[in-house]
C-alpha cells in the first residue's frame, strides 16, 4: 500500500470513571478546532445547566431505559449475490455501510453489536443500546478489504466490532487514532490528515482514498481532543463515492466538485437536536451533497441509537420531504436496504 500519510501515534490510558466517560461522550464535549482549515466549533461545557440536562436526559433514555427488545432490521442484504462488476452498497445501521466497489469490499465505521460505549472485557458494554439490530452480523460479512474510520467517538470506533477482523484488512483512519486499535489484530493502519490520500493495491486497479475536511470533533474521552476527524472520498474505475462521516454544515464539500461529480454521497442526517454544532440536519446534508455534485444520496446515522432529541423517524421523513421533487436520488431509506449504482 502506497501512502503519503503521516503515521502518528498516541498512547493515552483510559483513566476516567465509566459513567462519567459515557456522559461526557454522549454530551459531545471537547470538540477540537483545526485552524488551518478555518473550521471551528463552539465548545459545550458541563457547567452549563442546559448541557447537563441534555446529557442526563440522553443518559437515561439511551442506557437506563433501554431494557426493551431491539427491533429487527427492515431487510437483510445478500452480499454473496452482488456483482463485482458493479457498485453496490447496503446500509447495515448507524454509519456502517458495506460497499462492493467493483470487487473491493469496503466497510465504513463498523458498529455491529448491541451496545456501544465503554467495554468491560468479557463482561459487558456500558453505553447506549441499539434501537434497531444491524442488518448483518460480523460473521455474515464478506471478506473485507478496507475499513474506513471517520473519528474516535464510541459510535464510530467500536472495539468489540473491530476486534473481529484480522491483519489482512487495510484500515484508513483519522490522525491520532491509531493507538485505539492496538488491542485489535488490525495492523495495516494508515492515518490520513485532511487532503492526504493513500492508494491501495486492489484487484485490477488501485483504490484511492482521500481524507476530506468536515466540521465535527474527535475526542473519545474528556481530555483527548487532539484526535482528528475525517470524511473520505473513495475513487476507483472513474467512479467516486463520498463517505462524509459526521459533520455539521460546512462549505468544504464544494471543493470536491472541481475534480468531477460524486456518484454516491453517504451522509449523516441524525443527532442534530441539540448537537447542531457538530451534526447537520437532513436538509443541510442534502445541501452539502449537492455542493459536492452528488448524483445519489444515502442517508445514514439515524434509526439506530438515541443520540439526540429528535423523534426516531423525523430525520428520514424530513430527508424525503426535502428531496420530494427528485426522490430518485435517494439511494435507500431503511436499515438493510441495498443500492446498486446505475452505470
Amino acid at each position: 500500500m502506497e501512502t503519503r500519510a503521516h503515521n502518528l501515534r498516541s498512547d493515552t490510558p483510559l483513566n476516567t470513571s465509566l459513567r462519567r466517560a459515557a456522559i461526557l461522550h454522549w454530551s459531545y464535549l471537547n470538540p477540537i478546532a483545526q485552524l488551518e482549515m478555518k473550521i471551528s466549533i463552539a465548545k459545550p461545557n458541563l457547567s452549563n445547566p442546559r448541557v447537563r440536562r441534555w446529557a442526563s436526559y440522553l443518559w437515561r433514555e439511551a442506557i437506563l431505559k433501554s431494557r426493551g427488545p431491539i427491533a429487527p432490521a427492515f431487510t437483510k442484504p445478500e452480499p454473496a449475490k452482488w456483482s463485482d462488476a458493479r457498485v453496490t452498497a447496503a446500509w447495515l445501521g448507524h454509519s456502517t455501510v458495506l460497499l462492493n466497489f467493483f470487487g473491493v469490499k469496503i466497510l465504513t465505521d463498523p458498529v455491529l453489536f448491541a451496545r456501544i460505549g465503554i467495554r468491560v472485557p468479557f463482561l459487558f458494554t456500558l453505553g447506549p443500546k441499539r434501537l434497531t439490530a444491524p442488518a448483518l452480523t460480523v460473521k455474515e460479512l464478506p471478506k473485507i478489504d478496507i475499513i474506513l474510520l471517520s473519528h474516535a467517538h464510541f459510535d464510530h470506533i467500536d472495539w468489540r466490532t473491530l476486534s473481529q477482523f484480522d491483519s489482512s484488512v487495510n484500515v484508513i483512519t483519522a490522525p491520532c487514532t491509531r493507538d485505539l486499535l492496538r488491542w485489535t489484530r488490525l495492523r495495516g493502519v494508515t492515518e490520513l490528515k485532511w487532503n492526504e490520500h493513500t492508494a491501495i493495491d486492489t484487484p485490477s486497479e488501485i483504490t484511492k482514498v482521500t481524507a476530506i475536511p468536515v466540521k465535527h470533533w474527535g475526542a473519545r474521552k474528556r481530555h483527548d481532543d487532539y484526535r482528528g476527524y475525517n470524511g473520505y472520498l473513495i475513487e476507483r474505475n472513474n467512479r467516486r463515492i463520498l463517505f462524509a462521516g459526521d459533520t455539521a454544515m460546512t462549505d468544504s464539500f464544494a471543493e470536491l466538485r472541481r475534480n468531477g461529480a460524486i456518484d454516491l454521497a453517504i451522509m449523516s442526517i441524525g443527532a442534530y437536536n441539540p448537537w447542531i454544532r457538530s451534526h447537520c440536519t437532513p436538509e443541510q446534508a442534502i445541501e452539502m451533497a449537492n455542493d459536492a455534485g452528488a448524483r445519489f444520496i444515502m442517508p445514514v446515522h439515524h434509526q439506530t441509537f438515541r443520540l439526540g432529541f429528535e423523534p426516531l423517524r423525523e430525520p428520514i421523513e424530513r430527508f424525503e420531504v426535502a428531496l420530494g421533487k427528485t426522490p430518485d436520488r435517494i439511494a435507500l431509506r431503511e436499515i438493510g436496504e441495498t443500492f446498486v449504482l446505475p452505470l
